[in-house]
């Protein structure tokens, strides 16, 4: 697999993210359905945006490993939550994770009405290899 970045500005580097990113030939790519704060049990989290954004980046880096797949991979991350509010504040954990492995990935993040039960954020990617 052969990826390029594309990056017009220098800005959304502080954001981290890149604003396209071309994959030439990859050997799979993975379509990950968006993973929330929903533990093992099946039980969807009533806790706070913060431990709700630590399970997500969990729960997506246990379904990404499982396919085989890495995080480094990740070429599209579309972030979903209820409150930028809530959400903004703890924005510091995901780009953490995301400089901790590496990441260069097109975002795109949505403010919505509602999420399945109690859930305040989900994380839904693209992965190749």
């Amino acid at each position: 697999m052969e990826k390029r970045i594309i990056n017009p500005w220098q800005w959304q580097d502080q954001r981290s993210y890149v604003q396209a990113v071309d994959v030439q030939q990859p050997a799979g790519t993975l379509y990950v359905s968006g993973q929330a704060a929903v533990q093992a049990d099946g039980q969807s989290s009533t806790d706070d945006m913060k431990t709700q954004l630590l399970l997500a980046i969990q729960n997506l880096e246990q379904v990404i490993g499982e396919a085989g797949y890495e995080c480094r991979n990740i070429v599209r991350l579309t972030i979903y939550t209820t409150s930028h509010e809530e959400f903004w504040p703890n924005f510091p954990i995901l780009q953490t994770w995301i400089a901790q492995h590496g990441i260069k990935q097109a975002t795109t993040l949505l403010e919505v009405n509602r999420l399945f039960e109690t859930l305040k954020v989900e994380l839904e990617a693209t992965v190749v290899k």
